[in-house]
């Protein structure tokens, strides 16, 4: 269901927490050409509706973020009313660590032990 496995881990994470969450639901348009056709969409990965937020998680190389943090810069042009927040590599592991893991790879997976490792379960 996920794209990459950071998504899955964070959606573990959102359900251990109790936080909803909507997985790719809405895909904004940033432009089109001369046709009215679209030529470039962006689809951020989650949505939190009881926060009206989504968010973008990017572990990927440098210039995929780049690409990314662009389509989001034109986003917020497009729609300003729209909250989203871009995790990176760097502000995922910090998360991670935050709720008791020093390392995405040190989860075997398993976000579903967060409570016992973090001292909350």
């Amino acid at each position: 269901m996920f794209a990459h496995d950071s998504e899955r881990q964070f959606a573990e994470l959102l359900d251990f927490y109790g936080v909803e969450w909507c997985y790719e639901p809405d895909t904004f348009v940033l432009s089109r050409n001369g046709s009215g056709e679209v030529t470039e969409a962006f689809t951020p990965d989650f949505y939190l509706p009881q926060f009206d937020r989504y968010v973008e998680i990017t572990t990927a190389r440098q210039k995929y973020i780049t690409r990314k943090n662009g389509k989001v810069r034109r986003l917020r042009e497009c729609c300003p009313d729209i909250d989203i927040v871009v995790l990176c590599q760097r502000d995922y592991r910090s998360l991670l660590s935050k709720y008791g893991f020093d390392d995405a790879s040190g989860t075997d997976g398993d976000l579903t032990r967060v409570g016992a490792r973090a001292g909350t379960g």
